[in-house]
């Protein structure tokens, strides 16, 4: 007899499928969802530089180049042009104050200085003869008086002795009448005299006043010319080294040229170019600092020209204690000029990684060594040797320092 044949939910064919649309459904959930999307790029690993982050202490400074200059430095100028016509010392003498240095021969200059001179002293002569004229008017005015005098009184004896002989009827009216007028006569004369005195005695004052004036400023300007040939021989203003100079017999040198110079010897310091993106970081009394001969060697900032030349301002630097004993004008040497005190922070090796990210991010080694990953950092100060890192990577984490510029800018390094 015939049974109903119950036919298989799940056969082989049908689990097969339904095997088969899971997987493939899993799959695009995995492409969609949990596949690694990063973009993937193989090195090698020898060829990378991988440094650890560290906490240390940290000072932020930047390398510059110092000139060495004599601290106090004398300029010598020409103060008269002329040909060179003696040479006395060679660059790099040792002089002092008052030493020849060389001598300029202006013929225009002496021929007229001859004439000035020849004037002033024909000058100084007419004022000198005019002076003893008053001199001698006073003289003469004074005895003029004394003879007026001497007239009065004898006018006055006769006027008096010829009033009693006119009472004795001994004289005639017409005499005694004369010698009264000649007393009174010569009375007038004497005082109008004197007056004359007085008027030529004052104005005897204001003319030697002027005449002593005019003849002290034609002195003064003769021993101003006299000093102005005087410069034709130069002379070291001071102790010191001559430098920068060079002259030769027959040379022509221009009013105001620059001859020389003398460099004191009472130290040195040192001048400085600094990039102009310093300008406001830099100010009067900041330290620096060098190392020369197992010594290091500090100086502070004691002068800023802030005017911008080329991309670069300069500073001046002093000394803070012992020079070096072997250092000469004109030699360079490495400064580290410094922005901050030392201070602890997560700090980094330098590397060429910064100019592909500039600071923003980094590739940060897992800790299998297998691989590398981009991360965003923030970095803050830095120096020659080290970055200073403000977030974004904790002491002991491993990253790549070297070059990024054939990388990309993939999200992972897979190491080979």
């Amino acid at each position: 007899m015939d049974r109903i044949i119950e036919k298989k939910k799940w056969t082989t064919r049908r689990i097969l499928t339904i095997a088969a649309i899971a997987v493939f459904v899993f799959f695009l959930i995995y492409l969609i969802l949990l596949r690694d999307k990063s973009s993937k790029l193989y090195i090698e690993k020898e060829q990378i530089t991988i440094a650890q982050v560290i906490q240390d202490n940290f000072q932020e400074f930047i390398p510059v180049d110092g000139v060495v200059y004599p601290r106090t430095t004398i300029y010598i100028d020409a103060i008269q042009g002329g040909i060179v016509e003696a040479v006395y010392v060679e660059d790099g003498a040792i002089l002092e104050k008052g030493d020849p240095i060389l001598k300029l021969m202006n013929a225009n200059l002496e021929l007229s200085f001859m004439e000035q001179q020849t004037w002033m002293y024909d000058a100084i002569n007419n004022l000198q003869n005019t002076r003893i004229s008053l001199e001698q008017n006073k003289f003469y005015r004074e005895r003029e008086l004394e003879n007026l005098k001497a007239q009065m009184d004898e006018a006055k004896k006769t006027h008096v002795r010829n009033q009693i002989l006119i009472e004795d009827s001994m004289i005639s009216i017409k005499d005694f009448e004369d010698s009264e007028r000649t007393y009174r006569n010569v009375i007038k004369q004497y005082d109008l005299t004197r007056k004359l005195q007085k008027l030529d005695s004052i104005s005897a004052i204001t003319s030697l006043e002027q005449i002593n004036n005019s003849i002290n400023r034609i002195q003064n300007n003769l021993k101003l010319l006299e000093k102005t040939m005087e410069n034709m021989l130069i002379k070291a203003p001071a102790n010191g080294k001559l430098s920068s100079f060079s002259a030769e017999i027959g040379e022509t040198k221009g009013s105001g040229e620059h001859l020389g110079q003398i460099d004191m010897l009472d130290g040195f310091m040192l001048r400085a170019n600094i990039d102009e993106r310093y300008i406001s970081r830099v100010h009067i009394g900041q330290e620096a600092e060098f190392d020369m001969n197992n010594t290091n060697y500090k100086l502070t900032i004691s002068k800023i020209y802030t005017d911008v030349t080329n991309g670069t301002f300069l500073v001046e630097l002093q000394f803070s204690g012992d020079e070096p004993q072997n250092i000469k004008r004109g030699q360079t040497i490495q400064l580290k000029l410094m922005f901050s005190s030392p201070s602890e922070a997560y700090i980094v090796k330098r590397g060429g990684f910064f100019q592909e990210t500039g600071g923003n991010w980094i590739y940060v080694v897992e800790p299998g060594e297998t691989y590398a990953v981009k991360r965003d950092i923030r970095i803050g100060r830095q120096n020659t040797r080290f970055y200073e890192i403000l977030e974004g990577l904790e002491p002991g984490e491993k990253v790549i320092i070297s070059s990024y510029d054939s990388f990309g800018g993939k999200d992972k390094l897979i190491f080979k």
